[in-house]
């Protein structure tokens, strides 16, 4: 990062497109990160602005005001009382709604009282028509001692005015809009004696707030201005409506709306989406849609990629140079790599769709839709935010549990929201499926791999619904939290802000997984292509020695010499050896390397199959599906991957917790490593006897 550029920290509630706002100003120019020493996500862009300047743009957790009920607004917090932060920022853009800016100044009229130059960004100015909104924006930047921009980021207009005031914010007004501390006069001229040096409102925010504020020593403040809890509440009550008759007095001037203007169909829509019965008959209408789409929209792309790194393989291993080197690119990297980009099509896909959801305001009525389930499982309603994201990754899911307040909630949360189907076990899925499932069509219009794969996310989220209600019985929760979800407008999803997303997290997806499997490809490669004694060594004579392979055609000798060498390996003697315990669940030696190497991240399970087929067989231009779909099992002569095992491999991987990241992160949240431990031991051996008895039934 630039120290000399312009540092600008986006703040604001949610729900008022602050992150498309972020986008129109960052484009593709940002990266994810977490704020240090904790695991709340962070947002940094960079941008261009007029006259050659370039600004570090902070897309700061959104946040409803600056009495933090929660760790990530926190954050925001101690990030604007921090000025030897290197992201402390230089001026604040305070983004809100037209429709809720009375709400929205909230906010706003706080940050003013810390005398940082504040930009107020009114987002969604192309509603104010519709709306019958009109605003004397002279007025409002007088009285609110600011300037404004007016802007729709769904339509991109205003941005460039936004650019400009922010090259020019050192002449922006930094004075507070109102005197705050008239809520307790004596109260807080003595603290303004007493720390000459400091901004009375950040002292405030010290006393109020669990933030930590440069060398001041939180001790030493309170040693002097003790108050109880409920006296320190009681003032921020009388803040917060001091703050409002301000912005009632302002908007009064600054803010007109036609009230003969025509209402829209918001309220009707919600009464159909949210109702008891029919709003759950269609969620599962879309996600039915979603994930028959994500099998039939993906088939041709992901035949190509297929096909595309077995030629890729092939055209390696005729064309280099023959050699150590070139086994491993053609027989360990290229497969390696080419088992996850299959599957970028289908991760795509289900991006897309979650995108849409969200753009659309949908998901925030399935999150209150589902708030009722969860009640009757002893969950909180916040509860629902985890197990939905989930759908993407476990990790940021888990963070996100620090919105509960409860700490046996969240605890429960943490610990059942990896049973939520996430984007790596996607891969898994798709090739298992597209393996044992046929496919063919129910009625012509219901692809029985797309129900499968339904099935799936419905059991994962099914089996944490059960978990939770189990726990709860066990660690007998006390006490109630209230759930709060705000309900944004219903608009068409910003193109922008889809395509953006999906690249991103699919970005991030296949360079997360790809560094753990290329580092995987390349150690089973070599556990694969080396091994210990004379078996591994005289290979060619001891399988040519053999009366029975004296008549064989060269090319099927060759592929039994190429078997032979694999099982005698490193890797061959490893799977021969975990063997017992897992052909009982119709598994052979290198489903179970599979298994174990993808503890790593579940997505490797099929790049390492495909690394140990590429090895253990001479036909390089045959694709990952193939080898697999071909594969035999010497003893009984059927094929490894039947619906027997296949369904078998579908609930194991349904229900283990194959993700060492998960369990790192639950132990960062938790402080502790029992819950993981736990997490793994009642997981795993849950996903085996389920397997087991899938199997035994089965075949």
């Amino acid at each position: 990062m630039i120290n000399q550029n312009i540092n600008v920290a986006l703040i604001g509630n949610p729900n008022v497109g602050k992150t498309s706002v972020f986008n129109q100003l960052t484009g593709l120019n940002q990266q994810v990160g977490n704020y240090p020493g904790i695991t709340v996500e962070k947002k940094i862009g960079f941008c261009k602005l007029p006259n050659n300047v370039k600004a570090n743009i902070l897309d700061l957790p959104g946040t409803y005001s600056l009495n933090a009920s929660s760790i990530d607004e926190n954050v925001v917090i101690e990030l604007l009382l921090n000025k030897n932060d290197k992201l402390y920022p230089d001026v604040a853009l305070v983004v809100t709604d037209v429709e809720n800016l009375k709400r929205n100044l909230l906010l706003f009229t706080q940050i003013k009282d810390l005398e940082i130059p504040t930009i107020l960004v009114i987002n969604m100015a192309d509603r104010m028509e519709h709306k019958g909104i009109s605003l004397d924006i002279p007025y409002l930047e007088e009285h609110l001692k600011t300037k404004i921009a007016l802007v729709s980021s769904r339509k991109g207009f205003g941005i460039d005015a936004l650019k400009k005031l922010i090259v020019t914010y050192k002449t922006i007004s930094s004075e507070p809009c109102l005197n705050a501390s008239v809520i307790d006069p004596d109260y807080f001229d003595s603290l303004r004696k007493a720390f000459p040096g400091q901004l009375l409102y950040k002292l405030w925010l010290v006393i109020t707030q669990d933030v930590n504020f440069l060398n001041l020593e939180r001790k030493e403040i309170h040693s002097s201005f003790t108050k109880s809890h409920s006296d320190l509440k009681r003032l921020q009550q009388k803040e917060t409506i001091k703050r409002y008759q301000f912005i009632n007095d302002t908007l009064k001037v600054g803010l007109k709306v036609d009230a003969t203007v025509a209402k829209d169909f918001r309220s009707k829509l919600d009464r159909v989406l949210t109702h008891k019965v029919w709003g759950y008959v269609i969620f599962f209408a879309i996600l039915f849609i979603i994930f028959q789409s994500i099998f039939e929209w993906s088939k041709i792309p992901m035949d190509f990629i297929d096909s595309s790194f077995a030629s890729l393989s092939s055209w390696a291993n005729e064309n280099l140079p023959s050699g150590v080197l070139t086994n491993l690119i053609s027989q360990g990297i290229i497969p390696g790599i080419g088992g996850i980009l299959i599957f970028i099509p289908q991760i795509a896909f289900l991006f897309l769709f979650i995108s849409i959801l969200e753009e659309s305001g949908y998901m925030s009525r399935v999150v209150f839709l589902m708030d009722k389930i969860m009640r009757k499982f002893g969950l909180s309603g916040k509860s629902v935010v985890p197990l939905i994201s989930g759908t993407a990754c476990a990790i940021p899911a888990i963070m996100a549990t620090r919105n509960i307040e409860n700490w046996k909630e969240r605890l429960i949360t943490i610990l059942v929201t990896p049973f939520t189907t996430c984007s790596a076990r996607l891969p898994v899925y798709a090739i298992i499926i597209a393996l044992v499932i046929p496919d063919q069509y129910v009625l012509g219009i219901f692809n029985l791999q797309g129900l499968t794969l339904m099935l799936l996310y419905l059991l994962g989220f099914g089996m944490a619904i059960f978990s939770a209600y189990v726990l709860n019985k066990v660690m007998k929760i006390k006490g109630k939290t209230f759930f709060v979800v705000e309900m944004p407008n219903y608009k068409l999803p910003m193109f922008k802000n889809v395509a953006i997303n999906v690249v991103e997290k699919t970005k991030a997806f296949v360079f997360g997984a790809g560094k753990i499997i290329l580092a995987i490809s390349i150690i089973l490669w070599f556990l694969a292509s080396y091994g210990p004694g004379k078996n591994f060594k005289n290979a060619d004579q001891i399988i040519q020695s053999k009366a029975e392979n004296k008549a064989l055609p060269a090319l099927e000798l060759e592929n039994k010499i190429a078997s032979y060498k694999l099982e005698n390996s490193y890797i061959g003697i490893m799977g021969k050896a975990i063997e017992p315990a897992i052909s009982p669940l119709g598994y052979d030696w290198k489903i179970g390397i599979a298994i174990i190497s993808s503890f790593a991240a579940r997505e490797v399970f099929v790049g390492t199959l495909a690394t140990i087929y590429s090895v253990g067989g001479t036909d390089n231009e045959d694709t990952i599906k193939n080898k697999m779909a071909a594969e035999i099992n010497p003893e009984t002569g059927n094929k490894i991957f039947n619906f027997a095992s296949g369904v078998s491999l579908l609930l194991f991987y349904a229900f283990a917790l194959q993700c060492a990241s998960t369990l790192a992160i639950t132990k960062k949240e938790t402080n502790s490593w029992k819950w993981p431990v736990g997490q793994l031991i009642f997981m795993s051996g849950f996903a085996y006897l389920l397997a087991l008895l899938a199997y035994q039934i089965l075949k």
